[in-house]
């Protein structure tokens, strides 16, 4: 071969050397330019259980303040309803749970004057979920912990777009408790006494060893900090002795609540934050937190992954043990104050997010689109959602769209809360009561507590933030309670 038909091929093979570089890109992108992504999903936890939202706060939370301060923290984060499986949805979909009559924690029924509206306890394998939209891109996806979207095998996360599932079926809570062994049909016993946050951080930081050189999306969802009240005997005794060393050990801890259900004893609602289990259990999770974060440094991957935390539900306050409080916000789990949708909700990633406190109105069916738009996919799959993208906001502080947030919650829920509806409009919240109708109006810029009806001075605003909600109530085709046998009918919507 003479030099130059040498030269010739040298050029045409390092040509076809780069085509086919150029192919094997498009099929896997460099795992560089792909974001990883670490969703953190705590169930029951309160906006004032972390002391980035609560300086005061009984409990101990510096790794997840640590998150909050490398990213934006969102002082108006909300859950899409006061209970979880239908936020746990609507992380999932990007759509409100209402579209599905998916409006209960699945399997809830409880009757009150009233019965509840139909409830659809399921996640269809039909959706779309944004753990599909992450593996048709080639993401690793894994999901630990708490699933409680279908009675079901087939609705779990292996069959909703998740190449691993440790810990996730039907159930909302441990059924085994906190402690080994679990009784989990996908998480297999450990010694017995292993604790059961512990173990799934373990099981985390495995998985992370195995997919660090792949783009992954993982999804934590502790069961922690729900009921059962468990945690480690050397992490209660320190709260205690906190307690006591504080004087919080002294003194009333609860205060009076409306009660709802007919001939129900006295509603209480804790106003105390001291209940020294409940501060080992968000101890526990928080060092988990720390560990993840440490683990990500370690393996040089924190810069370029997202991370999200956030909860499924307001902080139980008025039963089942009241473990936490959530003043100043009224009420807690399964109320439609803000006590009970008012949320943790922080998104970081070093390499794109500066961080900031921000006070935009956001929801959990917000973190599909703002996920997706973050990594930059665009899938054939991907559907049209409720929520918006927060991308711009968190990127350049980009203001969305000025827009209403709703909720619809036509149940009587365990922990005591009303059936009913609520939009969110600026600051002005409208709380609308299914069994009467009746309508509440507060001014959450000066009321977060909302003790202060002011509907009589705001006559114009109300009859048009109630018309948004009833037009809402239409294009989600929203349920709402029915008759008992032989017993009256209850409102719906245009009876006033």
């Amino acid at each position: 071969m003479n030099k130059i038909d040498f030269s010739m091929s040298v050029k045409t093979y390092s040509c076809i050397g780069l085509l086919l570089t150029f192919s094997m890109l498009l099929v896997k992108p460099l795992h560089g330019d792909q974001p990883n992504v670490v969703f953190i999903l705590v169930d029951d936890l309160g906006f004032m259980d972390i002391g980035a939202n609560n300086p005061k706060t009984f409990y101990e939370t510096p790794h997840v303040d640590e998150l909050a301060a490398s990213g934006v923290r969102f002082t108006n984060g909300y859950a899409a309803n006061p209970v979880c499986s239908p936020t746990r949805y609507s992380i999932m979909t990007g759509k409100y749970p209402s579209r599905t009559n998916a409006t209960n924690f699945f399997s809830g029924a409880r009757s009150g004057r009233f019965r509840p509206a139909i409830l659809y306890d399921r996640m269809d394998v039909e959706e779309v979920t944004i753990a599909e939209c992450f593996k048709d891109a080639g993401y690793r996806t894994a999901f630990f912990g708490k699933w409680h979207l279908g009675p079901t095998e087939e609705y779990w996360p292996e069959n909703q777009g998740f190449d691993i599932n440790v810990g996730g079926f039907s159930r909302g809570a441990p059924p085994g408790g906190y402690f080994a062994p679990y009784k989990n049909p996908r998480l297999s016993d450990g010694p017995e006494g292993e604790h059961l946050t512990e173990r799934l951080t373990n099981e985390v930081l495995k998985t992370l060893d195995e997919v660090k050189e792949d783009p992954f999306f993982l999804y934590l969802s502790y069961y922690t900090v729900h009921t059962p009240l468990q945690a480690p005997n050397e992490l209660v005794e320190k709260y205690r002795a906190k307690a006591k060393r504080l004087g919080l050990d002294e003194g009333e801890d609860f205060a009076p609540e409306e009660q709802v259900l007919p001939g129900g004893n006295p509603r209480r609602v804790r106003v105390v934050q001291d209940h020294a289990v409940y501060a080992a259990m968000v101890e526990t999770m928080d060092l988990s937190v720390g560990r993840i974060l440490a683990k990500l440094d370690a393996l040089g991957l924190r810069e370029n992954t997202i991370i999200c935390f956030t909860g499924d539900n307001g902080g139980l306050s008025t039963s089942e043990g009241s473990p936490t409080s959530n003043l100043p916000l009224r009420g807690g789990k399964g109320w439609l104050y803000e006590g009970g949708i008012r949320e943790p909700f922080i998104i970081s990633h070093p390499r794109s997010i500066p961080s900031r406190v921000d006070a935009t109105a956001v929801c959990s069916v917000d973190f599909y689109e703002t996920l997706l738009d973050l990594a930059e996919i665009k899938t054939k799959k991907r559907v049209v959602t409720d929520g918006v993208s927060l991308a711009g906001l968190l990127q350049n502080e980009k203001k969305i769209k000025p827009r209403d947030l709703y909720w619809h919650y036509p149940h009587y829920s365990n922990q005591g809360g009303f059936p009913g509806g609520v939009i969110r409009r600026g600051n002005y919240k409208l709380v609308e009561r299914f069994e009467d109708g009746r309508l509440h109006l507060y001014d959450l810029s000066t009321d977060v507590g909302e003790q202060h009806d002011i509907k009589m001075q705001h006559p114009k605003l109300v009859l048009d933030m109630k018309q948004s909600l009833h037009k809402w109530y239409e294009d989600v085709d929203a349920q709402f309670l029915r008759a008992k046998p032989d017993g009256e009918d209850p409102w719906r919507p245009g009876d006033n």
